[in-house]
């Protein structure tokens, strides 16, 4: 099993969200966040400047299958690159175990109902 966390531009989140949906991935975290980027500069908008150095953006966390790894990030690599600056990464971290409360099921098992099996 991975965690996989992708920080993006809150711009392209539901194209995240509905290209997530469509690899048949239903369940995910997504939270709002700021953070400091490499760019330093201003931006002018209406005559007003703007310090761009903290950036907002979406973070969206998920714990998949190690079959399904290179399925979400094609997913979120498709849906939320703009060929620009600031697209956002994606980290994919190991993780050693899943358990549901509910049945105390563990494993990739935990993840998914066992009618969903592949």
């Amino acid at each position: 099993m991975k965690k996989i966390e992708a920080i993006i531009r809150k711009s392209r989140f539901e194209d995240v969200k509905q290209a997530l949906l469509d690899a048949d991935i239903e369940w995910f975290s997504y939270y709002d966040v700021r953070g400091e980027g490499k760019m330093r500069q201003a931006r002018i908008y209406r005559g007003v400047m703007y310090d761009t150095s903290s950036i907002e953006r979406t973070l969206v966390s998920l714990v998949v299958r190690d079959k399904n790894v290179e399925k979400v990030i094609k997913a979120v690599t498709n849906a939320a690159q703009t060929g620009e600056i600031g697209d956002g990464r994606i980290f994919v971290i190991p993780i050693e175990d899943a358990i549901r409360i509910r049945t105390g099921e563990r494993g990739d098992i935990a993840l998914y109902n066992a009618e969903q099996e592949d």
